[in-house]
């Protein structure tokens, strides 16, 4: 009986140590703290629906007159200050060395009001006006920083790149160039969004295996909760570029690979014609539901992040070229 309980005894701890060595394995991600920059961060808040709303800016020293404004919406879950480490503080180094501002604004209870209807989080339930925040939050920062309301873009992440979406779709006016990560189009059964219409330039940037949002389209689950099914990644671009009034397949580019070891790869369909907006899908080969960059990787749940690209990178360099 002693020997019985004593392997019992093993087995449990041995399970234990498996269980703990998994749970860090798939949920730990690589931490930074924010690098000395010789610019300012400051918090505040807009009042819109009776709701406190809150945002987060780095304001570069290198800052321009009438500096260009970039609006960037984190996922699911997160706040300003998570939507700028989940980045890797990438846009605050961008903006000191272009002399833009870069704000992180905080969704409704940490979520934003996409146009997806499946979508059960109460900023989509409680239907808040998201598009009326970023509206009073542009005019925020136009009497504070005295941006230039003509260069004004705005990029999101999974349920931000829905936000993103939302505001090409119902407020082009507001966007100078928008770009989308980890996230398609809702499909039209699933989407209660009211189109204007109008070209935008964009940017879709997405992984072939995401475990969140389906790069061939499909059903967005998190966390065992459906969000509603998704266009493809290339028919969401598809419809940027029609809207656009492209013609043609777009130019395809395989990209060369920049590290060996890494196990993705870049692929990118273009779409430019003189005096039309331009329209790119990028797309990481093998990577998951993570914001790509040159050191850094997320937690391994969320698939392989790719290390062949800079999105923050890639995403200005397109902005700058409009």
């Amino acid at each position: 009986m002693k020997t019985i309980a004593k392997v019992c005894s093993v087995t449990i701890i041995a399970l234990i140590c498996l269980a703990l060595f998994a749970k860090y394995w798939f949920l730990s991600g690589d931490n930074i703290s924010p690098p000395k920059l010789p610019g300012i961060t400051e918090n505040g808040t807009v009042l819109h629906q009776g709701h406190e709303r809150q945002w987060l800016s780095y304001v570069p020293a290198s800052q321009t007159d009438k500096p260009q404004l970039l609006l960037f919406f984190r996922g699911s879950g997160a706040d300003g200050a998570m939507a700028r480490s989940g980045t890797y503080y990438r846009f605050d180094l961008l903006a000191e060395q272009h002399g833009f501002i870069v704000v992180y604004p905080t969704g409704f209870e940490k979520n934003w009001n996409g146009c997806r209807k499946a979508a059960s989080t109460s900023a989509n339930l409680q239907q808040i006006d998201d598009v009326g925040f970023v509206r009073k939050l542009i005019t925020e920062m136009s009497t504070r920083y005295g941006i230039d309301e003509q260069g004004v873009f705005v990029a999101g992440m999974s349920n931000g790149g829905h936000m993103v979406y939302r505001l090409a779709y119902e407020a082009p006016e507001l966007v100078t160039g928008a770009a989308a990560i980890m996230a398609n189009l809702p499909t039209d059964a699933n989407s209660e969004c009211k189109p204007e219409a109008q070209p935008v330039p964009m940017m879709i940037l997405t992984g072939t295996a995401d475990p969140i949002n389906p790069y061939n389209g499909g059903e967005v689950t998190v966390y065992g909760e459906s969000r509603g099914t998704v266009k493809s990644a290339f028919n969401s671009a598809r419809y940027w570029a029609e809207l656009n009034d492209h013609s043609g397949k777009g130019n395809n580019k395989v990209w060369p690979k920049s590290q060996s070891a890494d196990e993705t790869s870049v692929e990118s369909l273009h779409w430019a014609e003189p005096d039309k907006f331009p329209v790119t899908l990028l797309t990481v080969h093998g990577g998951g539901h993570t914001f790509p960059n040159l050191l850094y990787s997320a937690p391994r749940i969320l698939g392989t992040t790719s290390h062949e690209l800079d999105a923050a990178e890639v995403i200005w360099a397109f902005f700058s070229e409009l």
